[in-house]
């Protein structure tokens, strides 16, 4: 038996000049009675042969799973708007859920904020340098990276996305069992709790 260790921390947000900040309205309560009451969203990069490649997550607090997710050469706003953009789609018909994120320039631009208000979705925002107020997607950020990114060895950014896709949609949201669950993974919870 071999420790899988994390690396350091890197900070990837850039928080200044932004507009000002929503208020945190989970205030660290990353628990939700139901789906599509409460998402958090966040991004990071991974490396690959060809440069950087960055990942933004989506993930409904309900069930843990990833219901959004973009990846591109850049972070930018494009980025986490494409993010959104997959959740809105898959959680047809919602209004009222909470969207959690990081004060970053992507999440305070102009244009995520009007998405937000076009679905009648609530943005909340960490507190500047809190990042336990994003713990689940940060968690989600160190699963990814100590189960699979720190094992690999990128050629192409194609490789990354092929394998980035692999894990958040066929492993992780169906098969991975979260203790948070009840050992059971996202999919089969939600599942579960629509009977």
């Amino acid at each position: 038996i071999q420790s899988k260790i994390v690396k350091k921390f890197v900070i990837t947000t850039n928080s200044r000049n932004t507009k000002a900040p929503s208020p945190d309205r989970l205030k660290r309560n990353f628990k939700a009675a139901e789906k599509n009451k409460a998402w958090v969203s966040d991004t990071t990069f991974i490396r690959t042969r060809q440069g950087w490649l960055y990942l933004a997550v989506m993930i409904d607090l309900y069930s843990r799973q990833v219901i959004g997710w973009s990846m591109s050469d850049r972070n930018n706003t494009k980025l986490v708007l494409d993010t959104l953009d997959m959740a809105i789609w898959r959680r047809t018909g919602i209004k009222g859920a909470v969207v959690h994120s990081d004060q970053g320039s992507t999440y305070a631009s102009g244009d995520y904020q009007k998405m937000l208000n076009e679905h009648k979705l609530l943005p909340s925002m960490s507190r500047k340098g809190e990042c336990h107020d994003n713990a689940v997607a940060e968690s989600f950020f160190g699963s990814l990276k100590n189960e699979l990114v720190e094992h690999e060895d990128y050629r192409t950014k194609a490789e990354a996305k092929q394998s980035l896709f692999q894990y958040i949609e066929v492993f992780y949201n169906r098969q991975r069992r979260h203790s948070y669950l009840g050992y059971v993974s996202p999919a089969e919870f939600e599942r579960a709790s629509a009977h």
